[in-house]
């Protein structure tokens, strides 16, 4: 059918590093409307909540340039691939490079683009996800 867009299909896992800083969020989208009397009405979007992370690393030389061609790969924020929560996996805090591990396995893609910032012998650097199914 024309026009019809195509689920995302991630072949690849986010590599694996130690995150500074780690914050999840969750969004319920929902339309409201405000009426002069002080009075509401709200209606959810979706039946699920929408997450994001975002996360804080600070790497090594190596580990940069792992990441960075990972988001090259990726073209950016364009093509989907897997991140594991892990606060979700089983266990706590397990990676599957794999990405055939279900548990904590998230379909993301990246929400910005590339922004890093360079210390004495490691470089910060700040990403989004936002899950897409």
């Amino acid at each position: 059918m024309p026009g019809s867009i195509q689920n995302a299909a991630p072949a690849t896992v986010l590599p694996h590093s130690l995150c500074r800083s780690f914050v999840h969020e969750r969004e319920y989208p929902a339309l409201e409307n405000e009426y002069r009397n002080g009075e509401s009405q709200r209606t959810v979007q979706a039946a699920n909540s929408r997450k994001r992370w975002r996360l804080a690393k600070r790497l090594t030389p190596a580990q940069l340039a792992a990441l960075h061609i990972f988001y090259d790969a990726c073209n950016g924020p364009s093509e989907a691939f897997f991140f594991y929560d892990p606060h979700e996996t089983s266990p706590k805090f397990s990676h599957d490079p794999t990405g055939q591990a279900v548990a904590g396995r998230h379909t993301v893609r990246f929400a910005g683009e590339w922004s890093q910032s360079g210390d004495l012998g490691r470089a910060d650097v700040n990403i989004e996800l936002i899950e897409l199914a």
